[in-house]
């Protein structure tokens, strides 16, 4: 990468990473804060853990398009701004009512995907994948870190600190975007970054993406339902109050990062990506299975181990699936659905386990994230084999034309798939990177 590439990549995951930080750091402690709150019942409580996921899940795509009209850079920094207000109003509450507005207003700030807009302005065909690959990395540190820091901020400046904390968060965000991120020069539509919605239609009716958008609402609706029931195991059976948690949390994150690399290797150089992704997926149902087992300090630590076990491994692949599943030219739109699916899943997550806990009970959350995960587990069991295919973006002639030019980049060895766009003079391609002619391949498009 150029270095004004890395710069421009390091300083989105850096926004990007503040946000989350601050979206994830009450999931630890949240419910056992949210029982002091006037008007607080168990549903309320859920709720207001998973309502942010609602209104990212609803606006982050319309946030993306009105990007290419008013600009990256004003979109994001109206996007944090609504995050630090409605942080600010969670702050400000005494009552559950108020955390629920303040979350619905951190959701509105919906600016993942003008994020990923932005850092396809600012890269070039051959980088992109880089670029992208560092903002994945942020998303994934930014969680684990969120998890730990979360208890300790909480037992330094208590919930309402976490949140005037985001509201901080928010203006670093916003002096990040203001004068560290570089000023595109061009605005332009990435297919392989931003959602089209021409396209919208014909990546809603792939089956194999459904079964991925439905395990990745999966994945976050058991994640979001988990910590409205595991920070009381944390208590009960180990005597550990929330503010002193992380002392569980950094150990099994640790394990569960231990865990996802050599099985992330396995999936992806041995090429058995189905296999490790129904093991992940069952390793969710057995936490479950742990969490009811018994209240012992042994059977929640090992459940907690499991599922983030399960969970990291899962956060690692399904980006990646949509990569290879989704076609050339589409990659961005498919990524924009599964987004809207992880942020619908955190909400029906919230929502769906404070009203089970509420009429049924703690332990029928853990029944109805067993239940969900058995569902999951039947899907995935009949997903095809990933064909382990990347997408390759290549530059083409101004003159070329498109038909004849995508029949010759489908016979070089390596390319299954190739998709050719004159008006953005680009090439979609889908290789195998084993026996991809690259050489070829940019000859071709060059016209030479």
């Amino acid at each position: 990468m150029k270095k004004q590439e890395l710069r421009a990549a390091g300083s989105l995951a850096a926004v990007f990473a503040v946000r989350l930080l601050g979206l994830f750091m009450i999931y630890p402690v949240f419910a056992e804060y949210a029982r002091q709150l006037s008007g607080a019942t168990p549903f309320k409580t859920g709720l207001a853990l998973g309502i942010y996921g609602l209104s990212q899940g609803l606006l982050q795509i319309p946030f993306g398009l009105l990007s290419d009209k008013w600009g990256r850079k004003p979109m994001i920094i109206a996007g944090l701004l609504l995050f630090g207000v409605g942080s600010a109003v969670a702050a400000l509450s005494s009552t559950i009512d108020g955390i629920i507005l303040g979350r619905i207003l951190q959701g509105a700030g919906a600016v993942g995907s003008v994020i990923l807009a932005l850092v396809a302005d600012l890269t070039g065909e051959e980088s992109r994948t880089q670029a992208m690959a560092i903002v994945g990395i942020s998303i994934g540190g930014a969680f684990m870190f969120a998890l730990v820091a979360g208890p300790v901020l909480a037992g330094l400046i208590g919930v309402p600190g976490i949140f005037w904390s985001m509201v901080g968060l928010a203006l670093v965000g916003i002096a990040i975007t203001q004068f560290v991120v570089p000023r595109p020069l061009v605005l332009a539509v990435h297919r392989d970054a931003e959602t089209v919605p021409s396209l919208l239609r014909s990546i809603l009716g792939d089956s194999e993406l459904r079964r991925l958008d439905f395990g990745v609402f999966a994945l976050h609706a058991m994640l979001t339902a988990s910590f409205l029931r595991v920070p009381a195991l944390l208590r009960s059976s180990l005597g550990i109050d929330s503010h002193h948690q992380w002392m569980v949390y950094l150990p099994v994150l640790l394990v569960s990062v231990v865990v996802m690399v050599p099985a992330i290797i396995v999936a992806e150089k041995y090429r058995r990506m189905k296999t490790v992704f129904v093991a992940a997926v069952a390793a969710l149902a057995v936490s479950q299975c742990l969490f009811l087992a018994g209240a012992g300090a042994f059977w929640v630590i090992a459940g907690i181990t499991v599922f983030f076990a399960g969970f990291n491994v899962m956060e690692a692949s399904l980006p990646s699936l949509i990569t290879k599943t989704a076609p050339p030219a589409a990659k961005g739109t498919a990524a924009g659905i599964f987004s809207t699916s992880q942020f619908l899943g955190i909400f029906v997550g919230g929502v769906a386990g404070g009203a089970i806990q509420q009429t049924l009970g703690g332990n029928a959350v853990f029944v109805a994230s067993l239940g969900l995960a058995i569902v999951w587990i039947l899907v995935a069991s009949t997903m095809k084999q990933p064909s382990y295919l990347t997408t390759r973006l290549i530059r083409i002639a101004e003159n070329a034309d498109p038909v004849a030019l995508a029949a010759a980049l489908r016979r070089v060895p390596g390319v299954a798939e190739a998709v050719v766009i004159a008006e953005e003079r680009l090439a979609y391609l889908k290789v195998d990177s084993r026996t991809y002619e690259a050489a070829l391949a940019q000859s071709l498009a060059a016209g030479s």
